[in-house]
């Protein structure tokens, strides 16, 4: 299922919404698609996080399950052999590139097609990690204890939840309150603000690259071909962490 289209909403007062049996019923069924893939890879000892919707609990029809593993993949093989060994099917390989400065990332569409994982191909700039923050994050423990965080949708509204379901507000001219908030720059929050409100102005602007893997190409593989015949990218390969 596929994220309907939410565009931002600027200078609104705080809103109280009340999730009612069936948000919470759905609620459940996809944390529970969480937490199953999240311990599948955490027994192979990778770092995950749920991220977006169902870490902040504002899931909508067609929300997704985003997984993100923070780090640690010395080789994508691990990460499919630990799905694998969990029955987990993967129906379709990406790597993909959100623009020609940022990091490429593996991107695995589960069988479910509510489901996907996804974890970073080269290392992330700070900015790029705490996009996963900014969205809101969860750990499996919080997830296993029913916990949700604090976030930001694509409309730009920071999401705090409650005992009955969250409170949203704008983020648009409160950028540095919700930075403190969620422990990320305020270069981070500026950032988003600008990408999701040109996104509403154009229009869905897409992905600088993605490019479906074959069955007989590993992630490695693919990534060495395109480093090799794009300078562009060979130099963020080799850039460290800023």
């Amino acid at each position: 299922m596929k994220n309907m289209s939410l565009k931002p909403r600027r200078n609104d007062a705080y809103h109280e919404i009340i999730y009612d049996s069936k948000h919470l019923l759905a609620l459940y069924i996809l944390r529970e698609k969480a937490v199953f893939l999240m311990s599948a890879l955490e027994r192979f000892h990778l770092p995950v996080v749920a991220h977006g919707s169902v870490a902040r609990g504002d899931i909508k029809m067609g929300s997704d399950v985003d997984v993100f593993i923070t780090g640690g993949v010395q080789n994508s093989f691990l990460v499919e052999t630990a799905l694998e060994q969990a029955g987990i099917k993967i129906k379709n390989r990406f790597i993909i590139q959100a623009t020609p400065l940022y990091a490429m990332k593996a991107y695995l569409e589960i069988d479910d097609e509510v489901s996907n994982v996804s974890f970073p191909l080269m290392d992330l700039r700070r900015v790029e990690r705490e996009f996963y923050l900014f969205g809101g994050e969860i750990t499996l423990s919080q997830l296993k204890a029913d916990l949700r965080v604090r976030g930001v949708d694509k409309r730009l509204m920071f999401i705090e939840p409650n005992l009955v379901g969250h409170v949203e507000s704008s983020v648009v001219g409160r950028e540095a309150f919700v930075a403190k908030a969620l422990g990320i720059s305020v270069e981070t929050v500026q950032n988003r603000v600008q990408a999701l409100t040109k996104r509403d102005l154009v229009g869905r602007t897409g992905v600088f690259l993605k490019k479906e893997l074959t069955p007989q190409e590993t992630f490695e593989l693919v990534l060495k071909r395109l480093s090799d015949f794009n300078p562009a990218v060979r130099r963020r390969v080799l850039k460290k962490k800023s």
